[in-house]
């Protein structure tokens, strides 16, 4: 049976006992918030009363609780046993449930570091950790057809050295789409792989950076769903390309219900996680030489429905800026994009 009958058959519920049990905050369908969406506020060096930054986990689990979020998937590494102690005790308090986002091992030297963050995350509570396999987004950071083979080659070594972790701990590692694979390429990895504890965090809006259309990448990566990314996005076009940025859910251009649908069809036990950041747009450079390095294979076409896209659903008015902002405005937007966006989780995506 490969990965993706496995998965099939674990949300018909055919192999449920054969799974780790859950905790029962894990079967919550509230959206949770990725520790991400607080780029501004998390481990913040600006003095604010009204937006006190977050120094740790058990800091941004208490605010999400009372911005009445269903959980948090938060930055796991060089904690200590005590300390992964505490965040278990303010999750059980909190009734929120934890993921833990963790980086793979680079080689054999560093699978006991690893192993050791996966032992304080689940000693914390968290059942999926989710991780990415690169440095940086694909087009800014990988000049060659060569530089991006290694690192797919390095990738596949390093989920290879994390899969016996795993599975000695039964904690599951879900591999986000980070501006970096094309979903074939990540779900032809993850076939080669072959482990039911490695699945996919299935970002909703990243790969339109990489000229794919959002709903494709869904349906290509849905049977690896362990938890999700949850974010609207929003297109503008400008001179070597377009524009795109996250946007409160409901005022941008993808289907999330539709989204939300598939990923419940293929695991019922699926996390949604909001990832609402606050920030200028980012520049996509299609129409430049030095973006397509990497891309041999992609064709003409998509990159003519792409456009096609970012023009049909051009937004109304411009995407939002914030770096000409204070410190405390930013802040002060953050916040509000964040409790938007769970208020629209809770009214028209039935997550609450």
């Amino acid at each position: 049976m490969d990965r993706r009958d496995f998965i099939q058959r674990a949300a018909m519920g055919a192999v449920a006992l054969s799974l780790p049990q859950l905790p029962s905050a894990f079967k919550q369908t509230g959206m949770g918030v990725v520790v991400h969406s607080y780029g501004s506020r998390w481990n913040s060096k600006v003095e604010s009363k009204n937006y006190p930054g977050f120094a740790n986990a058990i800091d941004l689990i208490d605010h999400c609780q009372q911005i009445g979020a269903g959980g948090v998937q938060v930055v796991v590494g060089n904690w200590t046993t005590d300390f992964a102690q505490k965040v278990r005790d303010k999750r059980e308090k909190s009734g929120l449930y934890l993921e833990g986002s963790i980086s793979v091992p680079k080689n054999a030297d560093d699978i006991a570091r690893f192993e050791q963050d996966v032992k304080n995350a689940k000693e914390a509570g968290a059942q999926i950790l989710r991780t990415v396999c690169s440095s940086g987004r694909r087009y800014e950071t990988y000049h060659s057809a060569e530089a991006f083979q290694d690192v797919k080659t390095k990738a596949l070594a390093s989920l290879q050295l994390a899969e016996p972790v795993l599975r000695k701990h039964k904690v599951k590692l879900a591999l986000e789409n980070h501006k970096d694979w094309r979903s074939k390429e990540m779900a032809a990895m993850l076939k080669q792989l072959n482990s039911e504890w490695v699945g996919v965090t299935l970002d909703f809006g990243n790969s339109i950076a990489l000229l794919e259309d959002p709903m494709d990448v869904v349906q290509t990566l849905v049977p690896y769903v362990l938890s999700t990314h949850v974010k609207d996005m929003g297109v503008e076009e400008y001179a070597n390309g377009f524009l795109l940025s996250e946007v409160p859910l409901g005022t941008g251009i993808l289907d999330l219900p539709k989204m939300i649908a598939l990923c419940k069809q293929h695991n019922p036990a699926v996390t949604f996680n909001l990832e609402m950041i606050t920030r200028d747009p980012l520049e996509i450079p299609c129409l430049t030489d030095d973006y397509w390095a990497t891309f041999g294979d992609v064709s003409g076409k998509e990159l003519a429905q792409t456009l096609r896209m970012v023009r049909q659903h051009k937004a109304k008015t411009a995407l939002p800026r914030i770096s000409q902002l204070s410190a405390e405005d930013r802040l002060a937007a953050e916040e509000q994009n964040i409790r938007s966006c769970l208020a629209y989780s809770k009214d028209k995506l039935a997550l609450n």
